[in-house]
């Protein structure tokens, strides 16, 4: 194996600094405090949008029951 080669203390501190200022970014930019903030009123968006997707689902589905039954009515008589 190669021995270790001795870096130079300004390479170092250039790479430790973006390290320090690349997790300050993160977590100012994606901290878990934040992102859940951020997702709640996505998640009660789709909540609402879901409700009433199903309640027009549901309305579509008792018409066409209703339809069914209603043609089912008219055959037998």
């Amino acid at each position: 194996m190669v021995p270790p080669v001795q870096v130079s203390p300004l390479i170092k501190f250039t790479r430790y600094s973006a390290l320090l200022v690349g997790m300050i970014y993160g977590k100012k930019r994606y901290g878990i405090v934040l992102m859940a903030d951020y997702l709640k009123p996505i998640a009660e968006e789709e909540r609402r949008i879901e409700a009433e997707e199903k309640k027009k689902r549901e309305e579509l589905e008792r018409i066409a029951k209703e339809i069914a039954e209603a043609s089912e009515d008219s055959i037998l008589k």
